[in-house]
């Protein structure tokens, strides 16, 4: 079974300390450094295996022309100033950043796949099972695994690469995913790429 690894949203603006989004991670949360950890170790696997990785970022116009504000998440983010392209909080978090070669993927909802070429570059790595990881859990990973389970692919979502603000959010996420995908951790989901490469 061949599969691929998206990972999601893994940006200044979400990530880092300073960053301006904090539905993923709390500005004070001391388990940042847990999952920048458990990141960079699923990232690492993904590439030594041989499994393509996809870094997906949202990413919005100097003054949000193209930012669709019809609900309170997009209104705080041009709010914010957050995720705006040529600005430091719009760039990969460093020790997260894709490769030189690998593919990056923008896009300006919830759903990564909506109005992105996402669906084609999956489709390009010929991968079947699909391991997502990322920020927040119950907006972007959530919205891509449920759109890759309609398109066919067997999902799996790594649960300690991925984050909210809110702890009782990322377990409900969790354990609504679970009908829906499996639900490994990194440690899980890097035994499972060694097996298949």
């Amino acid at each position: 079974m061949k599969a691929a690894l998206l990972a999601m949203h893994y940006q200044n603006d979400v990530l880092h300390a300073d960053g301006k989004v904090r539905v993923g991670m709390a500005a004070n949360d001391p388990k940042r450094q847990m999952l920048i950890d458990a990141a960079t170790r699923l990232l690492a696997a993904a590439r030594r295996h041989g499994v393509p990785v996809i870094s997906v970022r949202i990413a919005f116009a100097p003054g949000y022309a193209d930012c669709l504000r019809n609900c309170a998440l997009f209104r705080n983010v041009a709010a914010s100033g957050a995720v705006q392209e040529g600005d430091w909080g719009a760039e990969f978090f460093e020790a997260l950043a894709p490769r030189e070669g690998e593919t990056v993927v923008t896009h300006r909802r919830d759903n990564p796949f909506w109005e992105t070429d996402l669906t084609e570059v999956v489709q390009r790595t010929g991968a079947t099972r699909l391991y997502m990881a990322g920020i927040a859990t119950n907006y972007v990973v959530e919205h891509g695994a449920r759109h890759a389970s309609d398109l066919g692919y067997e999902v799996a979502v790594v649960g300690d690469a991925c984050s909210t603000a809110k702890p009782h959010l990322h377990a409900a996420s969790l354990e609504t995913l679970s009908m829906l995908a499996d639900i490994v951790t990194v440690d899980q989901a890097v035994a499972q790429m060694g097996a298949t490469s």
